[in-house]
């Protein structure tokens, strides 16, 4: 049996883990990874890229700046969260505000010297993704639009470095970013109508608050709609394999995500249609191990 100060040591931890959503970083990480092997370098042995140590230091550099970036995205909307997510809110008050930022700095310092392995633009790369995070969180996100714009594209941009590292410009390629994105940018604009109790309560301009909920609802179904443009490439210009029944079961998951949008009135309908984009992202990771079944079989036997 644990005593009361190992119990509290331990709720600290998982208080910490909620705090940096230590499963999406695991989740971004096995997508970097697999990304390169599936995606980005698909001429190189699996070996090859798994043991590349500069990619394993670009992964935990990424990994570490994300975690901050969770950090102090939720220093600066404690108040808010308080309203729009009590339970975990209160979790996440175990630890204190100033042992979150000394972790911040601790995590954005060693992802610099970690990113110094590799190279000189490997640092100015991830200091400019911590300066990006940092001024998102601190002033963009209250622009309406520009700051889930900006989100988007933090979001996207462990991606990104991997793509850069690889050098590898393709179509194909392209198409995936533009799907990831836009589902990104989405998912995005439904926390806004999600959240929009605390918004409102701190200030908040976003769209849902200032234009209404229907134009946003708007918005965000023509950005599903974009969102059909890649897909269909993907499945009848591209080859992706076994990944075209993926990108053909997102199809059906967008169309209903529309239908279901324009129903939407409570924050409850808001947060299950989150959960869809949630749900069609994680699925796109995996689903990148349909491009090369036999790749995968082969591994496995």
């Amino acid at each position: 049996m644990l005593n009361r100060r190992n119990k509290l040591l331990l709720l600290k931890v998982l208080s910490l883990f909620s705090v940096v959503r230590g499963y999406n970083i695991l989740v971004i990480a096995l997508a970097q990874y697999l990304a390169s092997i599936y995606i980005l370098a698909p001429e190189l042995p699996v070996r090859k890229v798994v043991f590349d140590v500069n990619l394993f230091v670009i992964v935990i550099a990424s990994a570490m700046v994300i975690a901050a970036g969770y950090i102090i995205n939720n220093f600066y909307d404690a108040e808010k969260d308080l309203i729009n997510k009590p339970r975990k809110s209160m979790l996440d008050r175990l630890v204190s505000q100033r042992f979150k930022l000394t972790t911040y700095f601790v995590l954005n310092f060693f992802a610099v010297i970690a990113a110094s392995y590799v190279s000189f633009k490997a640092v100015f790369f991830f200091s400019s993704y911590i300066f990006g995070i940092w001024i998102y969180s601190h002033k963009l996100k209250k622009i309406p639009f520009l700051g889930n714009f900006i989100s988007a594209t933090l979001a996207i941009t462990p991606f990104f470095v991997v793509f850069i590292y690889y050098k590898n410009i393709q179509p194909v390629i392209f198409m995936h970013a533009v799907f990831l994105f836009l589902l990104i940018l989405a998912r995005e604009m439904i926390k806004d109508l999600e959240n929009i109790s605390g918004d409102l309560a701190q200030n908040y301009r976003t769209i849902p608050i200032i234009y209404g909920a229907r134009t946003s609802k708007i918005l965000i179904s023509l950005l599903i709609l974009l969102t059909l443009v890649p897909s269909l490439l993907l499945i009848f210009k591209f080859d992706v394999g076994y990944m075209n029944f993926y990108f053909m079961l997102c199809v059906v998951l967008l169309v209903l995500f529309v239908f279901l949008l324009f129903k939407a009135k409570a924050r409850k309908d808001y947060v299950w249609l989150h959960n869809i984009l949630k749900l069609i992202i994680v699925m796109g990771v995996f689903g990148i191990l349909l491009i090369d079944v036999d790749l995968v079989l082969n591994r496995i036997l």
